[in-house]
């Protein structure tokens, strides 16, 4: 069964001075902008590495979620950020690092809750797309 989710983006201008729009298909985001400004010198709108970011965290806890659901260990909750690092790369740029730092609170085993963090943190889908180092700082509170 594949899913097929789609984003677009709307851009004008030159490299320092256009400007662009993103959106996704649910409409969650809606001709949200983003540019230069947004990316380089902290402008308010959004970026691309912002929404990877969100992505690898809401990703990384629905599959924390489920991987623990197979220990029979449910979550009160999980709480998970994502630092995406974009370094110089040659004459470009890349993404190098994904860094996920998480708390959550479910009672059980603790070695089997950090077991299961472990196990999404390597095989969420997004973890599967990002060609970068992923780390991940996990706080454990039963």
């Amino acid at each position: 069964m594949a899913i097929n989710k789609s984003g677009s983006a709307h851009w004008e201008g030159s490299l320092k001075e256009g400007k662009g729009t993103v959106s996704t298909e649910t409409g969650a985001l809606n001709k949200q902008p983003y540019g230069f400004n947004t990316r380089f010198e902290d402008k308010p709108g959004t970026n691309p590495e912002e929404l990877v970011a969100a992505a690898h965290a809401s990703c990384f806890s629905m599959a924390f979620s489920m991987v623990l659901g197979k220990s029979d260990l449910t979550p009160d909750s999980i709480d998970t950020t994502a630092v995406i690092t974009l370094d110089k790369e040659g004459e470009g740029f890349a993404v190098k690092k994904s860094a996920l730092t998480c708390t959550v609170t479910c009672h059980g085993d603790e070695d089997k809750i950090r077991e299961a963090a472990n196990g999404a943190k390597e095989n969420c889908p997004i973890s599967k797309l990002l060609n970068c180092d992923i780390t991940l700082d996990l706080t454990v509170k039963s």
